[in-house]
């Protein structure tokens, strides 16, 4: 069996593929200026990556781009580009299960939806987000509902992410809330405010807010990982201080801080092991085993490693 680290290097204009036995480059597709998020297919036959455009959300003077590139994971190559046109900035993107393809404009608030993404070359849906400078897009596994995350309206809304006519309802989690991850039976979701160094809970239901907790500095990103034993944890980077922190998703408590080597983008989870792989500002990403909270091997990168997907075939 084949593993293979699928990763967007947004300062180098490339989606790589990696192997993790050996760290070594297979092969760089190079695409147009700063893609960033990206998401694969339920088969795990196709990656859609954002090409937003711009390197950071409050890049000045550029409008971005408006396009997805479609890559074949199979042959390893970019087919075709999918026109989101007028809407730009393209950066939460995500497929549910049915292979339907969603990619949130952070440009224009708006969520772009392809029903069928290999057979249309536009999306045949346009969604309101319901805030402003919409940046993340999380869906439930179900895909009845989303939930933006808007940096400048500092609110995440819920709504639909196919009907249009149902208006997206909000609530304020906090100053400049980016991070989420919805919990595992999909009741809460959990936010962290970079604004003020807050996690956050919500009640997916009713939108209350519920707990609140302080985190270490500028924490960017959460990740939910559900253990062996029956345990959830949230996984934290934070940027303004190099670390990872592991909270525990039923009590909000923080475990342990884990020291980092350098400023983290974004991590992934090996799908059969307890392993993720985290990638750093200093062109690296590096496997951190997920019981004793110890780095190990490490793979050198193109410039920025940021989103990965761990593929198994």
């Amino acid at each position: 069996m084949s593993e293979i680290l699928l990763l967007v290097q947004k300062c180098a204009h490339t989606f790589s593929f990696y192997d993790l036995a050996s760290g070594q480059a297979l092969k760089h597709l190079v695409l147009p200026n700063f893609p960033h998020e990206f998401c694969v297919d339920p088969t795990g036959q196709r990656a859609y990556v954002g090409i937003f455009g711009i390197e950071t959300a409050w890049t000045r003077g550029d409008d971005g781009d408006h396009r997805v590139a479609e890559i074949d994971l199979v042959e390893r190559r970019h087919t075709r580009m999918l026109d989101l046109w007028p809407y730009r900035r393209p950066h939460g993107m995500a497929c549910d299960a049915q292979g339907r393809l969603y990619a949130m404009s952070e440009a224009n608030d708006t969520l772009l939806v392809f029903e069928h993404p290999r057979e249309q070359d536009v999306p045949h849906l346009a969604v309101p987000s319901g805030g402003i400078k919409t940046h993340l897009v999380t869906l439930t596994p179900d895909a009845g509902t989303a939930f933006g995350i808007h940096l400048l309206s500092n609110t995440v809304t819920r709504f639909h992410p196919r009907d249009a006519a149902v208006a997206p309802q909000a609530v304020t989690p906090g100053p400049r809330p980016e991070g989420n991850a919805l919990s595992r039976d999909g009741r809460r979701l959990f936010v962290a405010n970079r604004g003020d160094d807050t996690l956050v809970e919500i009640d997916t239901g009713t939108l209350a807010l519920g707990r609140r907790v302080k985190t270490r500095r500028d924490p960017n990103r959460i990740y939910r990982h559900d253990t062996a034993d029956g345990r959830s944890l949230l996984l934290l980077t934070n940027s303004g201080e190099q670390s990872l922190s592991v909270f525990d998703a039923d009590t909000l408590e923080e475990l342990r801080c884990v020291p980092l080597p350098a400023n983290p983008t974004a991590l992934s989870f090996h799908p059969r092991r307890a392993l993720a792989y985290v990638s750093f500002q200093d062109d690296k990403v590096r496997e951190l085993d997920l019981a004793s909270w110890q780095f190990g091997r490490e793979i050198t990168t193109l410039r920025e490693p940021d989103a990965s997907f761990v593929l198994c075939r």
